[in-house]
């Protein structure tokens, strides 16, 4: 037996082990390709719900355009949301329906769709611009020392973020309100350089120069002026933040 084993062909020993093993190999089969059918399925209804969500919002913007003033945006914003979760279409319609709140001046309620946004699609790729948009509503309802805490926040969790530069120009104007002139001055520095080709380095260029002609630092206002230490850092009036 051993001899006659030893004889066949690799083909001839495949072929012997495929009878043997008929049903495990048509199971096996099987399987694999249910698996792979509904792992297939899957991804094409994933794909078909954000087509799907992707209309509705491009619809919905369309309406917010001729709709006028008088348009409910963020309820059509929300519809939207509603009708298509754990999508990035619907992630988006919801931070637009925030946005939209916002620039109505309705700043509670724009902070409710914000953290809704965060707490429905916590995978969504706004995060960013949600918890920025939280932070500003709490800044624009004068809650700073909160909206100062939701800014630092953001900033270390998401440090690449492109919502960080807001927010540490934000934090930064906070800074000078409070009085903070180093910190704020720490923060216009860094946004002057990473933010150079943007607005808001130059913005950022622009309260760098006016913190520091109300503020220079102390060793070079007593070198230039003669003034003791304590002197020269007397603090001077600033600007408040802009909400």
């Amino acid at each position: 037996m051993e001899q006659h084993e030893a004889g066949l062909t690799l083909f001839e020993r495949a072929w012997a082990w495929f009878e043997l093993n008929r049903k495990r190999v048509f199971w096996g089969a099987g399987l694999v390709l249910v698996a792979s059918l509904v792992i297939s399925y899957y991804f094409w209804a994933d794909s078909q719900r954000e087509v799907k969500a992707s209309l509705a919002l491009s619809e919905a913007m369309i309406a917010s355009m001729s709709g006028g003033a008088a348009a409910d945006v963020a309820g059509a914003y929300r519809k939207v949301a509603a009708s298509h979760p754990r999508t990035t279409a619907g992630a988006r319609a919801l931070l637009l329906a925030a946005e939209r709140l916002f620039e109505e001046g309705k700043y509670a309620e724009a902070q409710a769709e914000f953290q809704r946004c965060l707490r429905e699609f916590p995978d969504n790729p706004f995060r960013g611009q949600a918890m920025l948009g939280v932070a500003a509503s709490l800044e624009a309802q004068g809650q700073r020392e909160a909206a100062l805490q939701a800014y630092q926040e953001l900033v270390r969790r998401l440090p690449h973020d492109v919502a960080t530069p807001q927010a540490k120009f934000a934090l930064a104007r906070l800074y000078e309100a409070q009085g903070k002139f180093d910190e704020a001055r720490e923060l216009y520095e860094e946004l002057t350089r990473t933010q150079a080709q943007s607005s808001l380095g130059n913005e950022a260029v622009f309260r760098l120069h006016e913190l520091r002609s109300k503020q220079p630092a102390p060793a070079t206002a007593s070198a230039a002026t003669g003034a003791s230490p304590a002197a020269s850092a007397a603090p001077a009036d600033t600007k408040p933040a802009q909400p």
